[in-house]
């Protein structure tokens, strides 16, 4: 059977190599952007079986329309990568309501939302991977480094991540982790940054690919798990 996965935020950067992954294991892929032309772009940019969502995963009407007509066309999603971000590089002294606001919108509620629409199926056919596009900013032991909105929003998406593993049934083939790719030249990454996104999504696709034996509830880097 071939995968069904999805990936938010695809159309650029770690989401766009994470979906260039996947579709060289031979994944169909379905490639989420909040913009229709960037979303169609970047699947003619790329190879193989991928399909542009155009799905604003802030707004949770258009969301759950975008993805109840994708489920009716592709079936049920068995693999979900949680990637979308956002960076408002402000500090807590200037840090607008609307910033921190549209941080949460989504790295947590986007992926909450979309979790909680897409994990059904998933036990219901026993078999799905969730995948959380974190980071080390998120993390408590780390000290949460970086800006206010990132680091709060993302070990918020650390705990969603707990959360949900929690809540998978025992002996169920679903796993549900989060990862860091590092510090990624992208645009959000900044031209600095040692990694390529390639590298970044490395941990994605090989988290997506595991199989039954794998972790559940999980936070990694570089295929090796890291603290929360």
């Amino acid at each position: 059977m071939t995968p069904l996965s999805m990936v938010t935020g695809g159309n650029r950067g770690i989401g766009f190599a994470i979906a260039e992954g996947l579709l060289k294991l031979g994944h169909k892929v379905l490639l989420v952007a909040r913009d229709e032309e960037e979303a169609e772009q970047a699947c003619a940019d790329l190879n193989g079986d991928v399909h542009p969502i155009v799905m604003d995963i802030t707004a949770q009407g258009a969301m759950e329309d975008a993805l109840t007509r994708a489920v009716a066309v592709f079936g049920d999603i068995d693999i979900l990568i949680n990637n979308a971000g956002v960076m408002h590089s402000d500090e807590l002294a200037e840090l607008s309501a609307g910033d921190l606001q549209s941080s949460f919108d989504v790295h947590v509620k986007g992926p909450a939302m979309l979790t909680k629409a897409v994990l059904p199926a998933m036990l219901d056919n026993n078999f799905g991977r969730i995948i959380n596009v974190s980071s080390g900013y998120g993390s408590f032991a780390e000290k949460l480094g970086g800006p206010p909105a990132y680091a709060v929003t993302k070990a918020a998406l650390n705990a969603l991540t707990v959360k949900t593993a929690a809540s998978v049934p025992a002996g169920k083939n679903v796993k549900v982790n989060a990862m860091c790719p590092g510090w990624v030249h992208t645009r959000m990454g900044g031209s600095s940054a040692p990694l390529t996104p390639e590298e970044g999504a490395d941990t994605a696709i090989w988290l997506a690919s595991l199989d039954e034996d794998s972790p559940n509830g999980m936070f990694f880097r570089k295929r090796k798990p890291i603290s929360w």
